[in-house]
């Protein structure tokens, strides 16, 4: 009788994982929906517990997945011959990673947001429902698995969109799943039609096998499933013309708009697109199909419009929507340009803007909250009122811009260079102009922060206010990130170095 290892021991634990913090976000969101709204202390409890686990399970698996090559598994039943399968690679490591680390600040600084609102239980129970789909997403180890817990994210969000239940938040989520829910569709229609041919497509490095001889018999099949999965992603990508219900969803309380933009909903999107592109059809398949380059035009032109709408928004949350459209594009742009280097760039981007785009979000509701601005054109002396919060922007404009030694720096450095090495060198082109919207409607907003204050009005008191440690201290800690992972991209483990190991894998 085979006698059990230590090895081995520690092996099936490790396989256990990614189910572990799938039920633990699950865990938690059941054990928050009950707790009357006075249970403010065990409620925050319950989420900080959970969101400080993950992370540490994360950390526990980088290990054995990036540096040993394991791939913890496991799979259970689902329907006849498909089973749900959820498995730690490195880039389900990348964003799951990413998402544990700002759900954790964005769960500190929803506690203090929201200290006084009503339906706090009813917020934080769907807020973990979404932690439970984007955990699930980040490990679905086959197509079937992805489109379950998809899905759950997209009725998960709803209600958080809704939350505040004005006329204009309950349009702006009818809005969101309209455009979520056809997607979806979408979606569903392109797995199944996948899995009809091809059975479940696990995501391989390289792409799937069978997925490699549908297209080899039925190009035309193969082609149309591609349309159909990566156009209902691009709902969550936000790609043109696609991207409508984005800027609409800022009605929602400042953590939400950090979620949707930062953490989990449009990062779903563009995280399966990639994994469609490089894990179920394979980059050489998908070239060969001829469905790259077109893919690329649209994020190039999605890009560049995303920019252009930014920089006539005069509302700072409208104006950060825009900017989304545009900087999450920047994914699929790498991915597509079929060179090492540049999908190296897309995917570390998934990181680097998630960390800017939730700095300026976590400011943009700072100041809303403490002085109640909400427009561009009254930000002008907020740097002397402000100070921390004003600095923190700054930095996460900064990135955005592309300025070094911001992470933003490293993508877009990645991005240029793989298009010079690329068949389509022009795309550095489309980095250039877009690094000069991007400098053209972030930096008259430092200068206005950063500007003399306007003349006070007589007897009022425009001096330094208070900035609330449960919202400012998240604020500064992914300014903090946004630096750090620019000035240390070289070292072992930093996201860089991760994305360049992913995307080896994708020509490999």
């Amino acid at each position: 009788m085979h006698e059990m290892t230590l090895d081995d021991l520690l092996g099936a634990v490790i396989s256990w994982l990614p189910l572990v913090m799938v039920l633990l976000s699950l865990a938690a969101a059941a054990l928050i929906f009950p707790l009357p709204e006075h249970r403010g202390r065990l409620r925050a409890t319950v989420n900080l517990t959970a969101a400080v686990l993950k992370v540490l399970l994360i950390v526990a698996l980088v290990p054995p997945v990036v540096a040993d090559g394991a791939r913890p598994e496991v799979s259970m039943p689902f329907l006849p011959g498909i089973d749900l399968v959820l498995r730690a690679d490195p880039l389900a490591l990348f964003f799951a990673g990413l998402s544990a680390v700002l759900w954790l600040l964005t769960t500190v600084y929803a506690i203090g947001y929201l200290k006084d609102s009503p339906h706090r239980s009813r917020f934080f129970g769907f807020f973990s429902l979404c932690v439970t789909a984007t955990v699930g997403i980040s490990f679905s180890g086959n197509l079937i698995t992805f489109l379950v817990f998809y899905e759950l994210l997209t009725v998960a969000t709803y209600p958080l969109v809704a939350h505040r239940g004005t006329p204009q938040a309950l349009h702006a989520a009818r809005l969101y799943l309209r455009y979520t829910l056809s997607g979806g569709l979408a979606v569903l229609i392109g797995v199944v039609w996948l899995t009809m041919y091809a059975g479940p497509a696990d995501f391989a490095e390289g792409g799937a096998e069978s997925v490699t001889e549908l297209a080899a018999a039925s190009p035309g099949t193969a082609t149309l499933i591609f349309v159909l999965l990566v156009g209902g992603l691009g709902v969550k990508a936000a790609l043109f013309p696609l991207h409508g219900w984005l800027p609409q969803a800022m009605v929602a309380p400042a953590p939400v708009s950090a979620l949707l933009h930062a953490v989990a909903v449009v990062k779903a999107g563009v995280f399966g697109i990639v994994r469609v592109v490089d894990d179920v059809y394979g980059i050489e398949v998908t070239a060969a199909l001829g469905v790259l380059t077109p893919l690329l035009l649209v994020a190039s032109f999605t890009i560049l419009y995303g920019s252009y709408q930014a920089l006539r928004q005069t509302d700072l949350k409208r104006r950060l929507a825009y900017s989304t459209v545009s900087q999450v594009s920047y994914v699929t742009l790498g991915i597509t340009m079929m060179e090492m280097t540049a999908t190296a760039g897309g995917v570390v981007h998934l990181v680097h803007q998630g960390i800017m785009k939730i700095t300026l979000f976590f400011c943009a509701g700072l100041f809303a909250e403490v002085l109640g601005v909400h427009r561009i054109e009254d930000t002008r002396g907020l740097g002397r009122r402000m100070p921390l919060t004003s600095a923190a922007f700054t930095v996460g404009a900064f990135g955005m811009i592309g300025l070094p030694p911001t992470a933003g720096f490293i993508s877009k450095w990645q991005l240029g260079e793989g298009a010079l090495a690329s068949p389509h060198p022009w795309v550095l082109g489309v980095l250039v102009l877009s690094s000069l919207l991007n400098a053209a409607y972030f930096l008259p907003i430092v200068l206005r922060l950063w500007a003399p204050e306007p003349v006070q009005a007589e007897g009022r008191d425009r001096g330094r206010v208070h900035e609330p440690a449960p919202l400012v201290v998240p604020a500064m800690i992914t300014a903090g990130f946004t630096l750090l992972v620019g000035l240390a991209a070289s070292v072992p483990f930093a996201p860089l170095r991760v994305a360049e190991y992913i995307a080896e894998g994708v020509f490999r």
